[in-house]
């Protein structure tokens, strides 16, 4: 085994574990700490891709704001931070039937694609060109762009005013 299949398990198996904690971490901020480490993992697989602009891109944007917003919204609304009683999904067994189903579905196709011996595709500065003019670009991404940034912003500003109400 080269060093570069381990890496990619190891990183494999941290963003999948830690991705597996934050669903089922009874304590939001533990949650929240754990979605940070599964997107550290995910900018690792990036850097192995040879695609540094993404894993920088995702460290910068997902860490360091959205998980960070994440994070500050947890501990603005208190009631979240000390559990008064346990929270309980009475539609465990449905959600658990259909992620098994889902889970099924998935394999099934993941197994009748022919895959390739080996994926190439270099990350060129022409690319990254050609994603930011689509970012930014009216007739293509800029409004779901600029809807995700207000969502975040709306996010932010009713758990500070969730916080206030009870104080």
């Amino acid at each position: 085994m080269t060093v570069a299949k381990g890496v990619f398990l190891i990183l494999s198996a941290v963003t999948l574990g830690s991705a597996l904690a934050v669903v089922t971490q009874r304590n939001l901020f533990h949650a929240a700490l754990f979605l940070i480490l599964s997107f550290f993992g995910v900018a690792g697989l990036y850097v192995l891709l040879d695609a540094a602009f993404l894993a920088g891109i995702q460290v910068l944007i997902y860490i360091g704001a959205i998980a960070i917003l994440i994070i500050f919204a947890v501990m603005l609304t208190r009631q979240m931070m000390r559990p008064v009683e346990p929270q309980v999904n009475l539609q465990w067994a449905w959600a658990a039937g259909l992620s098994f189903a889902f889970l099924v579905l998935v394999l099934w196709v993941t197994l009748r694609i022919p895959w390739p011996e080996q994926v190439s595709v270099p990350v060129t500065a022409e690319s990254i060109t050609r994603l930011g003019q689509a970012l930014m670009d009216p007739q293509q991404y800029v409004l779901p762009f600029e809807v995700a940034s207000v969502l975040l912003f709306v996010a932010l500003v009713g758990s500070v005013a969730i916080a206030r109400e009870r104080d």
